[in-house]
C-alpha cells in the first residue's frame, strides 16, 4: 500500500463525503480511492466510514484520523512550499488596493522603484474609498489606515499615521487658537462627509479619557486633498492624518494645534489573504512598503 496516497484519498474523502468526488479531485478511478480507504482501514484495524447508500460519514475513530492526517498532509504541503520558494523570485501580477489619497500622495510614487527591483512583477493598482473584500475581488494585497475588521486577512504594519488638527496661520491670527478641544465649538472646522460621524471629532481629555466634540463649520468634503486645500486658504480648522500636510506644516503653511489632545496613532498597514506561505510577489512587495515608509515616515520627518 502507498500510506501517503492511501491518507491523501481518505482526507479527500471525508472532505467531499464522496468517493466520485475524491477520485474527480484526485484525478483517478473511484476504485482506486476505495481500495486506498480500505486498505488504510485494514492497516489500522478501524473503520473510518460509516457507509450507507444515501450518506456517508466519519466514525469517530475516523473523525479523530481526519484531524490528525489533514494537518500531516497541510504541513506536508507547507514544507514543499517552502523549499519550492526558496529558489523562487518575485514574478507574475501583482493586484493592490489602496485608499485613494494615501495612494495617490504616497503609494503610486513609491512603484517605480519597486517595479525597477523586481522587473519580473506587473502591479495592477485599483484606488477607491470603499471597502473592498480582498478574496472574493481577486486582490493580493490592500494598503489600508485604521482599524482593522477583517480577522480572516493576515496584517503587516508599515508605519503610524498620525492625525493632526492644524490650520492656516491667516485663520489662527484671525480667531486665535484653540487651547482644547471645547474650544472648537466656537470655530469653523473642516469635516470629511466621506467619514460616518463627520462631526464628531474625538480627543483624549486633560484626564487621559476619551472625548469627543461635535463641531461645525461652513465646508465640507469627502475628500482629504480638497479639505487640505480648504485649510490652506483660511477656511477653517481640519483634522487630517499629517501625510497629507506634513509637507505644509514644514514649510508653515499650516500650523497645529491642540496637540496635547489628538489619540495615539492609527497605523498604515498592508494586508493580504490568509496563506501559510506568503508568494514571493507579495512578500516582496510588503517589505518593500515597510521599507520605504517605516517607523519614521518621511511625511512626518523634520527637513
Amino acid at each position: 500500500m502507498d500510506r501517503l496516497a492511501a491518507i491523501e484519498a481518505f482526507v479527500k474523502v471525508a472532505e467531499t463525503q464522496s468517493f466520485s468526488e475524491a477520485a474527480r479531485r484526485l484525478r483517478t478511478s473511484k476504485s482506486a480511492v476505495s481500495r486506498n480507504v480500505g486498505a488504510l482501514e485494514t492497516e489500522l484495524g478501524a473503520r473510518l466510514f460509516h457507509r450507507t447508500t444515501r450518506s456517508l460519514t466519519l466514525t469517530e475513530a475516523g473523525q479523530g484520523y481526519f484531524e490528525r492526517a489533514s494537518r500531516i498532509l497541510g504541513d506536508l504541503a507547507e514544507a514543499n512550499l517552502a523549499v519550492s520558494q526558496l529558489q523562487a523570485a518575485p514574478r507574475g501580477r501583482l493586484r493592490v488596493n489602496a485608499p485613494m489619497s494615501f495612494g495617490f500622495l504616497h503609494l503610486a510614487p513609491a512603484l517605480p522603484d519597486f517595479l525597477a527591483l523586481y522587473p519580473e512583477v506587473a502591479v495592477d493598482l485599483i484606488m477607491n474609498d470603499r471597502f473592498v473584500d480582498l478574496v472574493d475581488e481577486g486582490f493580493d494585497v490592500a494598503v489600508r489606515i485604521g482599524a482593522l475588521e477583517d480577522s480572516s486577512l493576515i496584517a503587516r504594519r508599515l508605519a503610524p499615521i498620525r492625525r493632526v488638527i492644524c490650520a492656516s496661520p491667516a485663520y489662527l491670527r484671525e480667531r486665535g487658537p484653540p487651547l482644547a478641544p471645547e474650544d472648537l465649538k466656537t470655530h469653523d472646522c473642516l469635516c470629511n462627509s466621506n467619514i460616518a460621524a463627520a462631526r464628531e471629532w474625538r480627543f483624549v481629555g486633560a484626564d487621559g479619557k476619551p472625548l469627543s466634540i461635535n463641531v461645525s463649520g461652513r465646508f465640507s468634503a469627502n475628500n482629504g486633498d480638497a479639505l487640505r486645500i480648504a485649510a490652506l486658504g483660511g477656511l477653517g480648522i481640519v483634522s487630517l492624518p499629517s501625510f497629507f500636510v506634513g509637507r505644509d506644516l514644514r514649510a508653515g503653511k499650516l500650523v497645529t494645534v491642540l496637540e496635547d489632545f489628538i489619540p495615539r496613532d492609527i497605523g498604515l498597514h498592508a494586508v493580504y489573504p490568509h496563506s501559510r506561505h506568503l508568494s514571493p510577489k507579495v512578500r516582496a512587495f510588503v517589505d518593500f512598503l515597510a521599507d520605504r515608509f517605516g517607523p519614521c515616515p518621511y511625511w512626518d520627518q523634520v527637513e
